[in-house]
């Protein structure tokens, strides 16, 4: 990992997994095959997955998740510059779910207007 702060935050998601494990180890086991088979290379190689995930979870504001990912992406062949690119699309994805929901929602909701399903 990049730093202790990091380390222990991975580190306690990792024995909560294991708390569930005990109680619930066929979900666990679930959980694991099906995020091992997405991450999988595919069409997808496995660096631009998880420059995906690490975006899904900036946008999601997952600390765990985006420390995880941006370990994960350097692991994978990643370099700082692309991470960060990842990261400001994922700025750019969060700007723009604000701006289109404050130009339909807000709008018809200022227009007193059902919005449109």
């Amino acid at each position: 990992m990049l730093n202790p702060v990091m380390d222990d935050k991975v580190d306690a998601y990792k024995l909560g997994v294991g708390h569930m494990n005990e109680s619930l180890p066929n979900v666990v086991e679930a959980y694991h095959n099906f995020t091992a088979e997405c991450f999988a290379e595919g069409a997808l190689s496995a660096k631009h997955k998880q420059l995906v995930a690490l975006g899904i979870s900036l946008f999601a504001n997952n600390e765990v998740c985006t420390f995880y990912h941006v370990t994960e992406a350097l692991s994978k062949g990643a370099n700082p510059k692309e991470i960060m690119e990842a990261a400001a699309v994922a700025a750019a994805v969060g700007g723009g779910h604000a701006m289109s929901q404050g130009v339909t929602r807000v709008q018809h909701a200022l227009e007193g207007k059902l919005p449109v399903s």
